[in-house]
């Protein structure tokens, strides 16, 4: 399918926002826009967004006519459809999604599309946008992350019965089971879902009205477009509204860090319980690759990448504080790079989770794992309990059991007996999935939703903001 390139299509001329008449150099040029056309264009359905509510805005503060907000909203949402399409890329003419959007506007309306920056600044459109992005990914990674829970518990609940061993310092330590390992993953991504919604409330605070940071002498109404744009609430002040950028992508990474952490581990385990050294799982054919000299090989290598994909996720945190650590008050173009550090994280995240439960559901899970001899010691913690419930103190019952090991004696009981919640006969799977439900159902993601859906909603506009 051809690129969609509205600029060119209209004859738009290169131009830039702060533009006072000279030319820059092309090198310069060039370096201070980086990468910003190709990240952009993941922020331009939220540069539209935030333009039509500021449009309102104006037009509720005597800005803007109601000619000129129909006619600006009118050719943003033209527009935003645009925009949503994959093909869609920002003409090369143009600085970056926000010049794009003015330039197009101007271009097809005159002079109502210069308006639309009035009381406006690229600084507080910047971090509108970001922050708009932001929310929608962290929705995105929200419910990927609630799947991810739900199917763990599903697998979890399917193979509980299926005895494993547990291990501290990689020594076979203690039974666990596929219950258990389930369910000590679902609970994990169940606890990262609360730095998520912590992300989510940080950056689901409108800066829109700081202009570059200290506000205007317009008499704007940024209440108005907190509502509109179904943001929590606002950020009151607004020099630390501009303080928020950088911030935000500093605590969203934290929140991803969280997540990828998980997943690596869980990696990490299924490349040692696949492996005939462990052979506790086996992954189907179709989901391993070989060795071009060994013939017998079947390696995993879909998690050894999902780790190493995870592990490194799990420090673009550090790489962000790197840059943002110890810059002054105001805004700062150090802050442009952080786009390309954090934007690809999502995707890559969210394939991740997808990948791992495709490929957990589709795995055998083998029985009678822990009748090889060489797990028998794993049940002395069981052996020595079972004294203490004839009556014998623990410490007397632990050098008994001890000596027994010692002198090659030691039996295995008969019977394990563990009833408390979260363990082996009663792994928690019902309360992980009550407590991961009760965690994602407190985001609030259909405030705004909704407030989105309106914006895009000419009827709703005509009705509520073009009648005088």
């Amino acid at each position: 399918m051809e690129k969609v390139n509205i600029s060119s299509s209209i004859g738009i001329q290169t131009m830039k926002l702060w533009d006072k008449g000279y030319s820059v150099h092309k090198e310069i040029e060039a370096f201070t826009i980086g990468k910003d056309l190709e990240f952009d264009v993941f922020l331009a359905p939220f540069d539209i967004l935030g333009s039509i509510a500021h449009a309102i805005m104006l037009k509720q503060k005597g800005l803007l006519t109601s000619s000129e907000l129909s006619s600006i909203i009118t050719v943003l949402h033209e527009l935003y459809h645009i925009v949503v399409q994959e093909e869609f890329t920002i003409d090369q003419s143009c600085e970056d999604i926000h010049s794009w959007v003015e330039l197009v506007l101007t271009k097809k309306i005159g002079e109502a599309g210069k308006r639309i920056h009035t009381g406006r600044s690229r600084n507080d459109q910047s971090l509108l946008d970001i922050k708009l992005f932001l929310r929608h990914q962290l929705f995105h990674l929200a419910s990927s992350v609630k799947e991810a829970v739900m199917s763990l518990l599903q697998l979890g609940e399917q193979y509980k019965d299926i005895i494993i061993p547990g291990y501290t310092h990689l020594q076979i330590a203690m039974p666990s089971s596929f219950g258990l390992w389930f369910g000590a993953y679902a609970e994990s991504l169940t606890d990262d879902l609360l730095t998520v919604q912590s992300a989510y409330r940080f950056v689901n605070r409108n800066p829109l009205g700081s202009a570059a940071g200290y506000g205007s002498s317009f008499p704007l109404d940024r209440t108005l477009t907190t509502d509109l744009l179904g943001f929590e609430g606002l950020n009151i002040s607004s020099v630390y509204a501009q303080m928020t950028r950088g911030k935000s992508e500093l605590i969203v990474s934290r929140a991803l860090s969280g997540i990828a952490q998980s997943i690596s581990k869980m990696a990490m385990d299924i490349t040692l319980y696949t492996s005939q050294n462990f052979g506790f799982m086996s992954l189907p054919q179709e989901f391993t690759t070989g060795s071009s000299i060994m013939p017998h090989k079947k390696n995993p290598d879909v998690f050894e990448l999902i780790r190493a994909k995870c592990n490194r996720i799990s420090t673009i945190h550090v790489e962000i504080s790197g840059i943002t650590t110890n810059l002054p008050s105001g805004y700062h173009r150090d802050y442009q790079i952080t786009k390309e550090i954090l934007f690809p994280a999502f995707t890559e995240l969210s394939t991740c989770m997808s990948l791992l439960t495709i490929a957990l559901q589709n795995s055998s899970y083998h029985q009678g794992i822990t009748q090889d001899k060489k797990y028998e010691l794993m049940y002395t913690v069981d052996s020595v309990n079972e004294l203490v419930q004839q009556g014998i103190s623990f410490r007397e019952a632990y050098m008994l059991i001890g000596q027994k090991v010692q002198q090659g004696e030691y039996q295995k009981p008969k019977h394990m007996n563990t009833t408390h919640i979260g363990s082996i006969n009663n792994p928690g799977l019902q309360e992980i999935r009550s407590y991961c439900i009760a965690e994602y159902s407190k985001f609030n993601f259909e405030k705004a939703e909704s407030a989105e859906k309106q914006l895009l909603d000419k009827r709703f506009i005509q009705t509520q903001y073009l009648v005088d």
